[in-house]
């Protein structure tokens, strides 16, 4: 009796098709260099890590420096190398960018600990299942933007030039040019000088 009289070939396309669902959004070079990335310690090796990015895949300008590993995740069709940074760039420790589309970082911007950069959300789906289907639009930080501690930048957020965005804050609506936002939403409190 084969394989095929017993059903042996359906469980073996089965599980093959499981295997690659749970194995589909691993990357062995982004596990690699963040395995690398996390060896060394905070706030040592920050040109390392920039140079880690580079690796991966991420455009990274000279001079940026990364204080601590960010958490770079993308869907499996997707890939990983959808992010700019520009020239003389802070990274502080702890931040998240999800690349279901492009982030784009321009020169001497300062992300602050633990800030968070999403590509992607869903539309409204049924009562039976509200995160619908996912739609992705990409992030952009323009040059000399400051982004505070802990602030959250959701899908197709532009971030002015000279922008501050205050800690804490979720940014859903892009920001002007020198223009400071606080809060979740994030608001205009103040005009800052260009």
């Amino acid at each position: 009796m084969s394989a095929e009289d017993t059903g042996g070939s359906g469980l073996f396309d089965k599980l093959s098709e499981a295997v690659h669902l749970e194995v589909v959004n691993f990357h062995p070079l982004q596990k690699a260099v963040t395995l690398a990335s996390r060896i060394i310690p905070l706030h040592v090796g920050n040109r390392l890590r920039a140079s880690a990015l580079r690796v991966y895949g991420v455009e990274v300008g000279e001079g940026t420096v990364v204080y601590g590993p960010p958490e770079i995740a993308s869907a499996e069709e997707e890939g990983f190398a959808k992010m700019t940074i520009g020239r003389d760039c802070v990274l502080h420790v702890g931040c998240l960018f999800e690349l279901g589309d492009t982030v784009t970082i321009g020169d001497r911007v300062t992300l602050g600990n633990g800030v968070m950069v999403i590509t992607t959300t869903h539309q409204l789906g049924p009562r039976e299942h509200r995160a619908g289907l996912r739609i992705r639009h990409p992030v952009v930080i323009e040059s000399g933007a400051w982004i505070g501690a802990r602030s959250v930048i959701l899908p197709g957020v532009t971030i002015g030039a000279g922008a501050v965005v205050d800690a804490g804050s979720t940014v859903n609506k892009s920001v002007a040019a020198n223009t400071r936002v606080r809060g979740t939403p994030a608001r205009v409190v103040e005009e800052l000088a260009p």
